[in-house]
């Protein structure tokens, strides 16, 4: 039986040539049909088009965090398989680098990895009369922000209806634990085991010196009032796609009921890509 694998990649970094070589060599012995996202090859015409989430068993991705981003926003809650290739610097999501590519490769096609599912932020902007206006979905964080206006958000934060404060600052990350080593770790935000499910709320640079970083519980719906606020907020999803906020719009912010499938090998924990990628616990690990 034929695996129908899709592959994404990022043609800015050096090595992906090498690896899509790799991969129409290799991949077809090991049971795999390779499909490919537009651009990734010169010759289109010999190869089958990646261009919706069904056509695939599972995902490669070769790039960086961005990449394996990308990726899972494409599959729109398939239960698909994503094995992050890192060409880049630090690919903290990833699940390997590119040296490691031909023996990881081998192994994902034995089936001897894991499944990591994590959780993901399904948002939405509501208007005034409660009409829906644009949806988003982030695996790693949903930010709200004032774009280029010098100037302070006058925020509002519920959870399931009930105020949770109201607040000044440059804006908010409302997190998943896989985002909370990105921009809400950056803004001071706690570290979560990223399959303990959580809502991670963490203000970016508030006028107060009382306000925290705060976990709430996975199924508390957010709503996040914006007052007082500039001629336009935005909202962005993993630092890629996004949308703005309008005069009496508000987000609501909720776990998925989908997850993102994340490929894991023997030895790839949490804490030694915390120690290698972050410096966590000290240097003496950390990737040179």
């Amino acid at each position: 039986m034929t695996t129908r694998l899709g592959v994404i990649g990022h043609e800015g970094y050096d090595g992906l040539a090498e690896i899509l070589e790799f991969l129409a060599r290799e991949a077809p012995a090991h049971g795999y049909s390779l499909a490919y996202e537009a651009g990734l090859l010169d010759d289109p015409s010999r190869t089958v088009r990646l261009s919706r989430p069904d056509q695939v068993d599972a995902l490669i991705t070769l790039g960086g965090d961005g990449t394996l981003l990308r990726g899972a926003r494409f599959l729109a809650g398939a239960a698909v398989p994503i094995l992050g290739v890192n060409l880049g610097k630090l690919g903290f999501l990833t699940a390997c680098g590119h040296q490691e590519f031909p023996e990881s490769f081998a192994a994902f096609a034995r089936g001897d990895y894991q499944v990591q599912n994590r959780m993901v932020l399904d948002a939405e902007s509501v208007s005034i009369g409660g009409a829906i206006g644009v949806r988003l979905r982030a695996l790693n964080d949903l930010v709200v922000h004032k774009g280029g206006f010098a100037r302070v958000l006058r925020l509002r934060l519920f959870a399931d209806d009930e105020l949770i404060g109201a607040f000044a600052a440059d804006g908010v990350v409302i997190a998943t634990p896989t985002g909370s080593t990105a921009y809400s770790l950056s803004a001071g935000g706690p570290i979560v085991v990223p399959t303990f499910e959580s809502l991670i709320v963490t203000p970016v640079a508030p006028h107060t010196l009382a306000l925290r970083p705060t976990i709430l519980p996975p199924d508390r719906v957010l709503r996040l009032e914006v007052e007082d606020a500039p001629d336009e907020v935005l909202v962005t999803a993993d630092g890629q796609i996004g949308t703005s906020l309008g005069a009496g719009q508000t987000l609501t912010v909720r776990r998925s009921a989908s997850t993102v499938q994340l490929v894991r090998f023997a030895g790839n924990t949490f804490f030694t890509r915390l120690r290698r990628k972050l410096g966590w616990g000290g240097l003496v690990d950390r990737d040179r």
